[in-house]
């Protein structure tokens, strides 16, 4: 592209949109100035940097698309990049949700629930926590200074007696009455105090209670608070203070070569409650790509706290905090700190993402030396960065099916995985299910749909040998193929010895296996990606078997679909609670008509 067609561009916000020689969108960003914006990127000082040159050196025209504001242009950018995912422009889709603690303040007795996404629908949301484990070690602790419930009330409520937790003092029983509202939502209140790290106002109106109480001599309630005062110091203690007060993210980040690490530290009231860490390729400046970050991460639904950290500079925050404030409901801050605790906290990110970057070098390094030493041991034809494996499970040819896994440089890459069905073949033949499943897996596929470099099947020299007919029925001679063989326990005639024989690797042409080195890391990689070909395939197998057990109960009862066949379960416990219920029991139930009860009886009760 002519740098001579900027002369064209308007002057006004916008998007710009960069496309190759096939019309396909490489880059999208935005700009205040669209003209400056976009004839920066031909600047000399800018094009002597490798990153911008190797951009554009594949840019064969620019498009734009004008907004009246700043705030427009960053909506659209996001728009646009999630529709066509730019091959240079930040990508978050396989980062994994973390989650959060919501409360909703509208219930009469609020309950506390785990969730991974937070929604603007009045609820007050704590976190975020980096796994559901965390989440509930939280919640644990939670509930031992605050006893609030653990099941939505119609679920307790259909009990006769308080359930375990209160026995424990971990639930205060509102859903038998043992708790007048006020309470509960004093109790609701402290918790929510807790969680936002706001615990020296929780202390400070927990001690005043507690003085209310003794001077008006209700001293078991003075002496609970007095308890409860002293749990919350300990814990307290615990917790690292960072700063007086405040709700902050801090980004730090580390560039190596066309890669981003950019690491986000979460603060809390003045706590430290969890980090992030997110690696990219980037081969923009740093400053573009910290804002392109922080667009597309908060427009994810994610917890938008009052101040974001940054320790440089982007250009026009201003549109980026009125479009985070209008989402958030609050005002939302983006500064750089020079000075004081905030910058400090700055250089703990920086270095957290110098760290992970260091890490994920390290790993990367070692990732590459195992798989050389895979290619030489097999004498495979290329470095298999990409091994898909495939599994096939099934009891007596019943509810047989076949599993596909993919691995990119030893790492699962889940979005990929795929079930089969088995269609064509009703008895038990794993070479017939392996032939169907490889048959359907690599013919008509699609033309981006790229091959694997190594191929891997679970089982000995018959399943390579389908492996390898079908390839070669389908033209198909780029990947390498291969089987694994687990090991067999073995003793000898007359002997007391036990032991296991070898991992064997067969291949195309040669009648004996390879045995790696036991517990060496290639071996260790293809047992871990043939396990996890196994587990797939077993867990749909196990779907399918449950399926078929509970489905006369639960699909074929005429006029009961999902939903209501959920609302039965709901109301009566489980199954067993279902199956004792009479028809004047089902019919109490709105929507159930007396006929429909009495079909539901039959169904449930015959022989």
């Amino acid at each position: 592209m002519k740098p001579e067609k900027t002369d064209t561009f308007p002057t006004s916000p916008g998007v710009y949109i960069m496309r190759n020689a096939e019309q396909r969108i490489l880059y999208v960003g935005k700009a205040k100035n669209l003209r400056v914006r976009v004839r920066s990127y031909f600047n000399p000082s800018r094009d002597a940097r490798y990153q911008i040159r190797f951009l554009m050196a594949r840019v064969a025209d620019i498009d734009y698309i004008v907004t009246d504001t700043e705030k427009e242009a960053l909506i659209l950018e996001n728009t646009l990049i999630k529709k066509h995912r730019p091959r240079y422009n930040i990508n978050l889709r396989d980062d994994k949700t973390y989650f959060s603690l919501r409360m909703d303040p509208a219930e009469k007795f609020p309950r506390i629930t785990i969730i991974r996404r937070v929604t603007r629908d009045g609820a007050r949301y704590f976190g975020p926590y980096s796994s559901a484990s965390a989440a509930r070690d939280v919640l644990k602790q939670l509930y031992r200074l605050f006893p609030l419930r653990h099941y939505p009330m119609e679920t307790c409520q259909r009990r006769k007696r308080p359930c375990l937790f209160y026995q424990l003092r971990q639930c205060s029983g509102p859903c038998q009455g043992l708790i007048a509202a006020d309470d509960y939502r004093n109790l609701a209140e402290g918790a929510a105090l807790f969680l936002e790290g706001k615990n020296r106002d929780l202390l400070k109106v927990l001690t005043k209670k507690m003085s209310d109480a003794a001077q008006a001599e209700k001293y078991e309630e003075a002496a609970r608070l007095r308890d409860l005062i002293r749990a919350i110091e300990v814990t307290v203690e615990k917790q690292k203070m960072v700063t007086e007060k405040g709700d902050f993210d801090v980004l730090g980040y580390a560039r190596q070569e066309q890669q981003l690490t950019v690491a986000l530290l979460f603060i809390r009231g003045g706590s430290l409650i969890g980090n992030r860490n997110f690696t990219f390729p980037w081969e923009m400046d740093d400053a573009e790509g910290i804002s392109s970050f922080l667009n597309e991460y908060y427009s994810r639904d994610e917890y938008i706290p009052t101040e974001i950290l940054l320790p440089m500079a982007i250009s026009e925050p201003e549109a980026l905090e009125d479009l985070l404030s209008e989402k958030r409901g609050k005002k939302v801050a983006i500064s750089v700190p020079r000075r004081g605790t905030k910058a400090e906290l700055v250089q703990l990110a920086v270095k957290n993402a110098e760290t992970t970057a260091q890490e994920q070098q390290r790993n990367q390094d070692a990732t590459s030396t195992m798989l050389t030493e895979l290619q030489q041991r097999l004498h495979l034809s290329a470095l298999p960065r990409r091994i898909e494996c495939y599994d096939i499970s099934t009891m007596q040819g019943k509810h047989a099916v076949g599993s596909k896994v993919a691995f990119q440089d030893g790492v699962s890459r889940k979005e990929e995985y795929r079930r089969y069905r088995i269609k064509n073949i009703t008895q038990a033949d794993d070479y017939g299910m392996m032939h169907e499943v490889l048959t359907r897996r690599f013919s008509d596929r699609p033309a981006e749909d790229m091959l694997p470099d190594l191929i891997l099947v679970d089982g000995g020299p018959g399943q390579l040998n389908v492996l390898v007919r079908v390839l070669e029925d389908l033209g198909i001679t780029e990947p390498d193929a291969a089987s694994l063989a687990k090991s067999r326990v073995e003793s000898e005639a007359g002997g007391s010895d036990i032991r296991r024989s070898d991992e064997r690797v067969f291949l195309p042409g040669r009648k004996n296996p390879v045995v790696l080195r036991q517990n060496s890391a290639p071996l260790l990689l293809l047992a871990r990606i043939r396990d996890e070909a196994h587990r797939f395939a077993i867990s749909y197998h196990k779907k399918l078997r449950s399926k078929e057990n509970i489905g006369p109960s639960v699909e074929k009862i005429p006029g009961i679909g999902k939903k209501r066949w959920k609302k039965l379960l709901l109301h009566f416990g489980s199954l067993k609670g279902l199956q004792k219920a009479t028809v004047k029991d089902l019919t109490e139930i709105p929507g159930i008509s007396e006929q429909i009860a009495t079909t539901i009886s039959k169904h449930l009760h015959r022989t």
